[in-house]
């Protein structure tokens, strides 16, 4: 039993290895190219690696010349601390809610708007699509004062959760990129749901919708990231520490004229990563699929 257990480990390992010579470039070219990946892989991973060493440390060792990517005494009071001076979990959730609620509000508008201006016809269409497009070209920087008064003064919702999910439920890159998932679906889907006697609507939620799900994906991640990660409209919009989002969790862990440890503010940024990167690792492949799909058309 042990001999015969023995000869099938040895057996997956001869084929484990088989697979990998098979897998070795084989050109002078390839190798180059392999080379070149790997150092950009390098520069790319060296700077999480110092956020990750550098929080285990204490603040004295944080810039030592040369920097010491492995800490030698790790030291987990870093992130104890993190959960003492600031509410984390509750700013974590704050986050999460107001991040779930836009991707999935771009979600809706931008299906419907998208497959309105793909497979709808209704006079001034392509005049409005490309003044959707055109809102592209204007900063958020330069529209945060009119929003700030639409929304502390006609809402009566600032310092609120709605007052960053409102102004981004639609976004005119999302109408855009589902736009150009719609027309990529061939129209005899369409016509024979409507000779099936469908209406707009169920040919929409029914055949259209489904279909255009490796658009959907990527704007859900795309979304999800640029939402989590933003820092510029909960800074003029909340007052309330209870009420902050993870990113301005992270600033007040600076202290007083930046006199915090850097080494609580990394262990605050590695733990404000970690959903971010969850979302990557099960959502790489649809984002993958869909940007190999996603050729521009129309």
């Amino acid at each position: 039993m042990t001999t015969t257990s023995t000869i099938r480990t040895a057996m997956r390992s001869t084929t484990w290895l088989n697979r990998l010579f098979r897998a070795l470039p084989r050109r002078p070219g390839e190798w180059l190219r392999l080379l070149f990946l790997f150092v950009i892989a390098i520069l790319t991973l060296m700077p999480l690696v110092w956020v990750v060493s550098t929080s285990l440390r204490q603040p004295i060792e944080s810039f030592s010349v040369p920097p010491e990517w492995i800490p030698v005494d790790m030291d987990f009071s870093n992130y104890n601390e993190v959960f003492e001076r600031i509410p984390f979990w509750s700013q974590m959730t704050n986050s999460f809610i107001i991040t779930i609620a836009v991707v999935a509000g771009q979600i809706v508008t931008a299906s419907l708007a998208g497959y309105a201006f793909a497979r709808l016809r209704f006079p001034g269409r392509n005049f409005l699509f490309w003044l959707v497009l055109a809102t592209m070209m204007i900063p958020g920087q330069a529209t945060i004062i009119p929003v700030f008064i639409l929304i502390s003064r006609g809402l009566g919702i600032n310092d609120t959760l709605w007052a960053l999910i409102i102004p981004s439920l639609s976004t005119a890159f999302g109408i855009f990129l589902l736009r150009q998932y719609f027309l990529q679906i061939p129209g005899d889907f369409e016509e024979a749901a409507m000779i099936d006697g469908a209406n707009q609507w169920q040919i929409f939620r029914q055949i259209y919708f489904p279909l255009a799900s490796p658009g959907l994906a990527i704007l859900a991640v795309l979304t999800f990231n640029a939402k989590w990660n933003d820092y510029f409209t909960p800074l003029v919009f909340m007052n309330t520490k209870d009420r902050f989002p993870i990113t301005l969790g992270i600033v007040d862990l600076k202290g007083y004229m930046a006199t915090g440890s850097i080494s609580v503010v990394l262990a605050g940024i590695v733990l404000s990563t970690i959903p971010v990167i969850i979302i990557y690792i099960f959502g790489q492949r649809y984002l993958i699929e869909g940007l190999m799909m996603g050729g521009i058309k129309g």
